[in-house]
């Protein structure tokens, strides 16, 4: 952790120190003037909110002139200029006549008699900027960070029940509707789950939402290659950041009155080894599980469900302790709007030896750093906008991120347009897989078809991995375990993370098998090759979105993401109306006016993008701060970030997103006690005006705004 922390000073000329400040305040004095190092603690300055502008060319920016002055002004302005010239006149006379007299001594520094210009700013082309990333993106550099980067321990901060027992699957909310179905009963039992598919978290909030006392978590083989004794490090929190300080930060040992996160487990959990999943699901009698449900390989195992004779202890003995962390930023500037600004990051901490965990996103964020740094410094690129890389510590609970981001929220989510996560980029070698705001779907798509495939250097990652349908065949959904999930749900920013992955068997992260070695068995000995890769996907995103005159966010995108969610909600709306579930007076007028305000907004601003000077410096800056709208304004203002941290509509989770509409209709047309059709009407009406609201943002002026709903 802390070779790590030193490293990343290092590359910015900097030493490790208290933060106490983040200052991305613009300065042109020379290239090193644009690269920062600072630690994370606490920051006092809020940074002024400003648009983001630029060139839709490779042309120099210059300031634009937007006062209007008055005759009397310029009047003004005209004799001061005649004053100073006469002035400058007359110095030069006698400067000129002195000189014959006066000598000259070469040490003494010569000042510049005309005030300082704003230099232009070129940029260079696109396919320049590609070949130099490919070219100094190396993989003897990457070899030489995972060799630093790699030790034994990456810690964060190094320096019961009886009851019967209950095989519930992968603990998933379909497993435990089909228990229910079966008639087996979850209340007041310890149940067994596999791990995957979901995180430990969400399962448990799964089993205690029906009162089961407890959750054991075991590996399958069918799952897992690892050994029988080997034993899962996880969370349960279902949340981010620190669960004592919900919804804000715990910097310097801040001390708040006592609170704690809703999302804390209220009931025992613990992860088990295969060998003990397969000495407890062996002695389990009752009914065979489900069709699905046993296809295990645990040795001895007839996948029953058990019954109330089984009846099991468990007893956990966690201590509660404080750490300290530290989250490193370094900071590439941008030249033009040095306020506007992407995260690029990586957890520094992992249980264990944590090698695909944490020290290949570790070594990538480094080199990226260098790489582009170097470009800075000795081929003339000069992004437009600034680069933050963010090494984070306490990944692992997901604290480190999502206090930085708690703590500066207000600042963030008007200023970072873009956020990319390097965690566990590298797990496998045949398939890659992505989840990503809907805006960076487009981006992603390109780069991928820029990128040559790691297992055939003749064909791009596109051709390699995507097929027919690259959305279908790439593309995941964000969840809890992403660590992209906080920056995009709870700030609003749009994220991006991808991976290189097996699609057979599960890599053993979070265990001590995460080790090189066993990584290189994963990737058929190619994990330099992937990791390089990795780096270009990363670095070509990350260059376009700094580089292009206009951010390459497609808007677009959203309409046909909340379009299938209003399809999804009419058609089961419509269905319940039919059957009398739901009253007629509950209208999908006001919801289909939203999506529609949405779809010409959208529209408007591509149509406004087609027919603007996009050399005009002020256009560019209006039409980015539109385009930097849309996501954070997807967050609903109707819920508290204390008791639902994830407020994205689309992305988020809680009762205040679409997916929760659709879930609560089934709800009430299943009868379930869950059902409440007063609550459905009042969500349903937050969710319609969030929708309202983020057209009107992308709309831009409170003169184009939709204004019949």
């Amino acid at each position: 952790m802390d070779q790590a922390r030193t490293t990343i000073s290092k590359i910015f000329n900097g030493e490790p120190r208290s933060y106490t400040r983040f200052n991305l305040t613009q300065n042109m004095e020379g290239d090193n003037s644009h690269v920062e190092m600072k630690l994370s603690s606490d920051m006092d300055d809020e940074m002024e909110a400003n648009g983001v502008g630029e060139n839709q060319h490779n042309r120099p920016y210059y300031q634009s002139k937007l006062n209007q002055r008055s005759p009397k002004t310029v009047c003004g302005f005209v004799i001061a200029i005649l004053f100073l010239f006469i002035i400058g006149y007359l110095i030069g006379y006698l400067s000129n006549k002195s000189t014959n007299k006066t000598e000259i001594n070469s040490d003494c520094p010569i000042l510049n008699e005309i005030a300082p210009v704003r230099e232009a700013v070129y940029s260079l082309d696109w396919s320049d900027l590609r070949a130099l990333l490919k070219k100094k993106l190396t993989t003897d550099n990457i070899n030489s960070n995972l060799k630093e980067f790699s030790s034994a321990s990456h810690q964060a901060g190094s320096s019961g029940d009886e009851g019967a027992a209950l095989y519930a699957h992968y603990g998933r909310a379909e497993d435990f509707r089909r228990l229910q179905e079966l008639n087996v009963d979850v209340n007041g039992k310890v149940v067994l789950v596999r791990a995957g598919l979901l995180s430990f978290a969400e399962k448990v909030a799964n089993a205690a939402n029906l009162n089961a006392s407890a959750v054991l978590i075991y590996p399958d083989p069918v799952n897992y290659s690892i050994n029988e004794d080997t034993a899962l490090f996880g969370h349960v929190h279902l949340g981010t950041g620190d669960p004592y300080t919900p919804g804000f930060p715990s910097f310097n040992h801040t001390q708040f009155p006592p609170a704690e996160s809703s999302g804390l487990p209220r009931i025992p959990a613990q992860t088990i080894t295969m060998k003990q999943a397969a000495e407890i699901m062996s002695k389990l009698g009752g009914r065979i599980s489900p069709d699905g449900w046993r296809d295990g390989m645990l040795p001895d195992t007839m996948y029953r469900l058990g019954d109330d004779r089984d009846n099991i202890t468990v007893e956990v003995n966690n201590v509660l302790v404080q750490k300290k962390i530290h989250n490193v930023f370094g900071v590439i500037k941008g030249y033009i709007d040095a306020d506007r600004y992407m995260v690029i990051g990586a957890q520094r901490d992992a249980w264990g030896p944590g090698f695909a965990r944490s020290t290949v996103g570790t070594s990538l964020l480094v080199e990226l750093a260098r790489t582009i740094t170097d470009m800075i410094k000795n081929d003339g690129f000069k992004p437009k906008r600034s680069i933050v890389f963010a090494s984070w510590s306490a990944g692992e609970f997901g604290v480190g991120a999502t206090e930085w981001l708690e703590g500066y929220l207000t600042s963030l989510n008007l200023k970072t347009f873009t956020h990319i996560s390097l965690d566990e980029v590298i797990s496998g070698l045949d398939s890659f897989k992505a989840t990503a705001s809907p805006l960076l779907y487009g981006l992603l798509e390109s780069t991928m078809k820029q990128v040559s495939s790691p297992i055939d250097a003749t064909k791009s990652l596109h051709e390699q991995f995507a097929g027919s349908n690259w959305e279908k065949s790439v593309m995941e959904p964000m969840g809890l375990s992403h660590s992209a999930y906080p920056f995009q749900s709870f700030s609003g920013i749009p994220s991006l993370s991808f991976r290189f992955t097996s699609s057979s068997k599960l890599y053993p992260f979070g265990t001590f098998e995460d080790t090189n070695q066993n990584l290189e068995q994963y990737t058929s000995f190619n994990t330099l090759k992937l990791a390089k890769t990795a780096g270009e996907v990363a670095g070509l995103v990350t260059l376009r979105l700094v580089h292009d005159h206009l951010l390459k966010l497609n808007v677009e995108k959203y309409t046909s993401v909340i379009r299938n969610y209003v399809s999804q909600i009419r058609s089961k709306l419509e269905s319940l109306q039919m059957s009398g579930r739901l009253p007629s007076t509950v209208t999908m007028q006001w919801l289909l006016s939203a999506q529609g305000s949405y779809d010409r907004a959208a529209s408007a601003l591509v149509s406004a993008i087609r027919n603007s000077d996009l050399e005009d410096m002020e256009q560019c800056r209006i039409l980015n701060n539109r385009i930097m709208r849309v996501e954070g304004s997807l967050l609903s203002p109707y819920v508290s970030p204390r008791e639902s941290l994830f407020r994205h509509i689309v992305l988020g989770s809680g009762s205040h997103t679409l997916a929760a509409l659709v879930n609560h209709l089934e709800a009430i047309k299943g009868g379930l006690e869950s059902a409440d059709v007063d609550q459905f009407k009042n969500q349903f009406a937050l969710a319609t005006w969030t929708i309202q609201g983020c057209a009107n943002a992308l709309a831009g002026e409170v003169w184009d705004m939709d204004n019949e709903i």
